[in-house]
């Protein structure tokens, strides 16, 4: 059987159908209907249905409440609070399986990626968003509350006076290492085209990583979402990491994604396996 999966993200939906053999049989992507809800599920449905039969996966900017099953902690602001997988199962008439998209990712390079043969492999989300997934032994880590990985919500660690006043996240909280790392805060820095800017982010990866480090101490760590393109930050950031781990050595490496920004849909239809 064919496993069908869906990449939903803030700007794009992406689909995917992959034959038992993990080879991709289909591939398209749309925009995102920002904002609009019923839109959303109707794009998603119409595009499984044109990758044909097969299970379907999914993958969110955010999670499912353990508590009301309802979608949470989406900086997709428009999926809180909504019935997203009765909603879906109801438009396509099957089953689905939902996940956050890191772990999708993480999950997807642990299969087949830079993560392949690891023990633990900790999936970074550097896009509109941050986020991130934790992969033990083959199999995505979610924990009680559904945010195992969720990284990109602990504050800064060590701020720099660069790095104040602390920024205020859609959360509602300050000082969250999403509002620093994401696409739009470097775009505003400067982007990647400016040196200054980053340094800055380099310094501030580094700081955020080490204490995933420091926590998870995982074999890999393999970055996604559009900023992984950046190639600097492989070599730059654990050349930086070192003086924040409580290690005398640090062995974890951190690559780019094998599967590129297939990643994330492709875990999507890992979620059936």
């Amino acid at each position: 059987m064919n496993r069908i999966g869906i990449d939903l993200g803030g700007t794009k939906i992406e689909a995917v159908s992959l034959d038992p053999q993990g080879r991709q049989r289909f591939r398209k992507r749309i925009p995102t209907p920002r904002g609009d809800y019923e839109a959303t599920i109707a794009a998603i449905a119409a595009l499984v249905r044109e990758a044909g039969e097969g299970s379907v996966g999914i993958g969110i900017p955010g999670a499912l409440s353990r508590a009301t099953g309802r979608v949470k902690n989406a900086n997709s602001t428009w999926l809180i609070g909504r019935a997203l997988k009765e909603d879906l199962e109801r438009a396509l008439g099957r089953e689905v399986r939902i996940a956050n998209d890191a772990n999708c990712f993480a999950l997807s390079e642990a299969v087949d990626g830079s993560g392949r043969g690891a023990r633990v492999v900790f999936g970074v989300i550097l896009g509109t968003g941050v986020g991130g997934g934790i992969v033990v032994e083959g199999r995505v880590l979610t924990g009680p509350n559904a945010i195992a990985g969720e990284w990109g919500h602990n504050p800064l660690p060590l701020p720099q006076p660069a790095d104040l006043p602390l920024r205020e996240c859609y959360c509602g909280r300050l000082g969250c290492i999403e509002t620093y790392l994401c696409g739009p805060a470097l775009a505003q820095e400067g982007g990647a085209a400016s040196e200054p800017a980053m340094a800055r982010y380099e310094e501030r990866l580094a700081r955020a990583l080490a204490g995933v480090i420091n926590l998870l101490d995982p074999d890999v760590i393999v970055l996604g979402g559009g900023l992984s393109n950046i190639a600097r930050l492989y070599e730059n950031v654990p050349r930086l990491w070192g003086r924040y781990v409580f290690s005398d050595r640090v062995d974890t490496r951190l690559c780019p994604p094998v599967h590129g920004d297939a990643s994330g849909v492709r875990g999507a239809a890992w979620l059936w396996d």
